[in-house]
């Protein structure tokens, strides 16, 4: 498997912000089991997607910023799919679909490509009945497979809660030949829901795998809970991207919650420019839950 090497060196790209919070905390739509990928059955979810994601093909655009644009299908694997009555042959449409959905908002722009979604099998937050790698591959593998037929340009991960997950979704990727960066999401201590420290998970990812990934990625968390764990070491080098939440709650509370905190912008803006500065690697930045267009653009303004 080839490493995504598209990225301009030596400057930051953009990615979008927390997709899922926007539509129904903005766009006051029901997302049943938090799942954006239905909205593109219809004229109207598409047209609200569509909008979505063209903001942030305009900033890209405005900031003269390179960008990766992530596909709707966060949720489109088979668990979640069966929740919603899609069945394998729906997915496969599902994620060619999304890819041309993202296509279509990009509108030939220079310098943006497509990314896979792929979210965890389970709920995210809570690693539940963890996968061997090998299973985790096998679950992964029609997905990344679709996404990448599809012609997204890289696949890449958000929320796994447990390393072994991260191994299984790099092997898929590796068997597809298409390149992965690999998410993992923390809570407030700066460990994953696992228990695993960031460092641990990404340096049995690494080792599993020969270092296949192209980067890792930190999400959904705020970036006062992402700092604790970085500590020290050149391992901090393979985090290339991060996408943080506005809200400094957990993810307990998160989950609980019956309104959006959005923070303040500037203010994410301010602890991500905080972070980049252990971070070597970093490549690719932009928001999770809470987050929207005003978060990124201050994040644009801050970094780049």
């Amino acid at each position: 498997m080839a490493a995504f090497d598209g990225l301009p060196s030596g400057r930051l790209a953009l990615t979008d912000a927390g997709l899922e919070t926007v539509l129904v905390f903005h766009e006051q739509i029901d997302l049943p089991a938090f799942a954006a990928f239905p909205l593109m059955d219809s004229a109207a979810g598409r047209a609200v997607l569509l909008t979505y994601l063209s903001d942030f093909v305009r900033l890209a655009a405005d900031r003269g910023a390179a960008l990766v644009l992530e596909t709707p299908t966060w949720r489109a694997n088979p668990d979640w799919g069966d929740t919603l009555g899609y069945g394998p042959a729906d997915l496969t449409r599902i994620q060619n679909d999304a890819v041309a959905l993202v296509r279509e908002a990009i509108d030939g722009q220079d310098g943006v490509w497509v990314s896979g979604c792929v979210g965890p099998r389970g709920d995210g937050y809570v690693p539940g009945d963890r996968m061997t790698a090998d299973q985790a591959r096998a679950y992964h593998l029609p997905q990344v497979r679709d996404l990448a037929d599809a012609g997204a340009a890289l696949v890449t991960s958000a929320t796994f809660s447990y390393a072994d997950e991260g191994v299984g979704f790099v092997a898929a990727a590796a068997e597809v030949g298409v390149p992965a960066v690999v998410g993992f999401t923390v809570e407030v201590d700066g460990r994953l829901p696992s228990g695993e420290t960031l460092e641990s998970a990404i340096d049995r990812v690494d080792r599993a795998t020969a270092a296949a990934a192209s980067w890792f990625l930190v999400n959904c968390a705020h970036p006062d809970h992402i700092a604790p764990s970085l500590g020290e070491g050149a391992w901090r080098g393979r985090i290339g991207a991060v996408r943080a939440n506005a809200s400094r709650l957990s993810h307990a509370e998160l989950d609980e919650a019956t309104e959006l905190d959005a923070g303040v912008p500037q203010e994410l803006a301010q602890g991500y420019a905080a972070l980049a500065a252990s971070l070597p690697g970093l490549r690719v930045v932009g928001g999770c839950c809470g987050t929207d267009i005003r978060h990124v653009t201050a994040i644009a303004d801050a970094l780049l």
